[in-house]
């Protein structure tokens, strides 16, 4: 395995090929009826649907999730979101009732974002873990240094002057990786 291997796995080209295309497909391909909502029941039940189409299609091959850990998931993911601008899960379930910013699409959105960038990080996990594995330490110190290297400043919050401490913190290194790619990368751009 060489560095080449792992920077290519990496790539923004990589990553949208084995990860985010589908999840992008996926939300292009679910219709709902309408953008808005008539009821709480019909919100939930919407949510729990796209959820539970969601994994299915893009992370369990078929399998699905049931129904109340698909509307818990959704209503969490929601909740995150939206309590960054003040409100919960009820407040977009009234944007979805209005039809105001962006209505059901939008919420749908939300959650393809949340499940887009969750995704991403497992694959970024996958990867470091399988070139840098912990009982490594030389490999991984030359690797995270690399790595470093040639991501330069667009990894945000790295101090490259001090790679070892990453190799120690393979966790610090892929929030900054997913912090550039959403800053920089067409991979975290809605449609």
């Amino acid at each position: 395995m060489s560095i080449q291997a792992l920077l290519s796995e990496l790539s923004e080209r990589t990553i949208a090929q084995r990860v985010t295309n589908s999840h992008d497909q996926a939300r292009l391909d679910y219709h709902p009826r309408s953008n808005i909502v008539k009821s709480w029941q019909e919100f939930e039940d919407i949510i729990a649907d796209y959820m539970q189409y969601l994994y299915a299609r893009c992370v369990t091959g078929g399998g699905r999730i049931g129904r109340s850990q698909a509307a818990g998931r959704a209503k969490e993911i929601i909740n995150e979101t939206y309590h960054r601008q003040g409100g919960d899960s009820t407040s977009a379930f009234r944007d979805c009732q209005e039809g105001v910013n962006s209505g059901l699409r939008g919420v749908l959105d939300i959650l393809c974002d949340s499940e887009k960038e969750q995704a991403v990080r497992y694959y970024s996990r996958a990867v470091f873990d399988r070139y840098l594995p912990p009982d490594d330490w030389e490999r991984r110190k030359v690797y995270v240094s690399e790595f470093i290297r040639h991501c330069g400043v667009a990894l945000p919050g790295i101090d490259p002057s001090d790679p070892s401490r990453y190799a120690r913190d393979i966790e610090t290194l892929i929030t900054a990786l997913i912090r550039s790619l959403r800053q920089t990368s067409t991979i975290f751009r809605k449609l």
